[in-house]
């Protein structure tokens, strides 16, 4: 999904975290997991040597961006082929999540770093697509279980931002007829998240996060 006016907040959000954490861990060849259309290329090119996008021949995205097809199981690679990695919002779309993350770890080199972000309280997308959300101490059972060591699991936002950024994607099922032509929901939406970000800075409740961001270790 695009960031667009409902969305700008949880994108500000996610983007400035990846390259928080990429400017610390990110390095080298990097594997990108589920890319897509490589919506970060830009964003992490200074940090890693080489940006390589895995994702399946059946994807609704653009396949002009991916340079080996595979799945998040079968990376058609070698042992040990990359420093770093990352995978973002795709593990709630994988059947065995283990698996994947299993897989990134066989071809990650000894010491190479991945990132991941993942939901926890977000509405269904993708459908029918979307098997699981995660808690923070899910997600460092099934790292630890594959054998990666986390560095990092941090909550992306508060309650504040969760509800909010709900609360705009569920307007915008009103986005319609004269609504829509005068823009009524989109300057709604954005007055909104605005709000939810300031609340979210005075009190920042992270167990109602919409997402967290994994860094584990090889």
């Amino acid at each position: 999904m695009a960031k667009t006016l409902k969305n700008w907040l949880i994108y500000t959000i996610h983007d400035r975290e990846l390259k928080r954490s990429a400017q610390q861990y990110l390095g080298g060849r990097l594997l990108d997991i589920g890319c897509g259309d490589k919506p970060y290329k830009d964003l992490l090119a200074p940090y890693v040597t080489e940006h390589v996008g895995v994702d399946h021949a059946d994807t609704q995205h653009d396949k002009s961006n991916i340079d080996l097809f595979g799945t998040a199981y079968e990376i058609p690679t070698e042992d040990d082929a990359f420093d770093s990695a990352i995978c973002s919002a795709v593990l709630e779309h994988l059947e065995e999540p283990e698996l994947a993350i299993r897989e990134c770890y066989r071809v990650l080199r000894p010491s190479g770093v991945a990132i991941y972000t993942v939901p926890f309280i977000w509405h269904i997308h993708e459908a029918p697509r979307d098997f699981y959300r995660y808690s923070k101490y899910g997600l460092k059972y099934l790292f630890e279980k594959v054998g990666f060591e986390v560095l990092e699991i941090n909550a992306l936002s508060g309650f504040w931002v969760t509800f909010g950024q709900l609360f705009v994607y569920n307007l915008y099922r009103l986005n319609k007829g004269p609504l829509r032509w005068l823009r009524v929901i989109d300057i709604l939406g954005v007055l909104v998240q605005l709000v939810a970000y300031g609340l979210d800075k005075i009190d920042k409740t992270e167990k109602w996060t919409w997402m967290y961001l994994a860094v584990v270790r090889k």
